[in-house]
């Protein structure tokens, strides 16, 4: 599980968690709890979530930067970078600094490798990323990626699959989603939000 915020399925408990960062939409204390067993599951997150995690009861709490990696619960991760270069809260002031420290995952499940690119726009490190079979990209706008810029992060990355995210609850719609559909070439499933 990564990032939940406002699911609405029953909490089903999980065995590894992980978060991107530390903004309310992304490190929800309320979902996390849900879905947190505290004697069975690991939670891997930003170092930047450590004072939003501190009530978390969990098998152990793992805060990661960019660069860290590591294997929980027989799933592989390593942290790569997560910023804004051109999406700003003020001029010069971007609403994701590189040095805020947010992650985005790459994972690798049963042979899978899956990219959950987190709170970003189109960075220079996604082009370090090595083959990745399915990648969930943000698309909204606003605080991440536009739908164009997400497309160009799909042709550089070139997974077997693009999901696109970040959109329908607080920015963005599913045409976001669908206009990312139209500029790329690989599969897209477009999942509907829950909100």
């Amino acid at each position: 599980m990564i990032d939940p915020f406002r699911v609405k399925v029953p909490g089903k408990k999980v065995d590894v968690a992980f978060v991107t960062h530390d903004h309310f939409d992304h490190c929800s204390l309320d979902d996390l709890r849900r879905f947190v067993d505290p004697s069975a599951t690991v939670v891997v997150a930003a170092s930047n979530c450590s004072k939003s995690l501190g009530g978390l009861k969990a098998k152990e709490l793992r805060y990661v930067k960019p660069g860290d990696s590591g294997e929980v619960s027989g799933v592989k991760f390593r942290a790569v970078h997560a910023y804004n270069v051109n999406k700003f809260r003020a001029p010069g002031q971007p609403f994701h600094p590189k040095e805020y420290g947010g992650v985005g995952y790459v994972l690798e499940l049963a042979g899978v490798s899956v990219y959950h690119a987190g709170d970003t726009d189109f960075i220079p490190e996604m082009r370090e990323l090595g083959p990745v079979d399915v990648v969930l990209l943000p698309v909204s706008g606003t605080y991440v990626m536009t739908a164009e810029e997400a497309a160009e992060a799909a042709k550089v990355i070139s997974p077997r699959l693009a999901i696109p995210m970040h959109f329908g609850a607080i920015v963005g719609s599913v045409k976001d989603a669908e206009r990312f559909r139209s500029l790329v070439s690989v599969r897209v499933e477009v999942l509907e939000p829950e909100g």
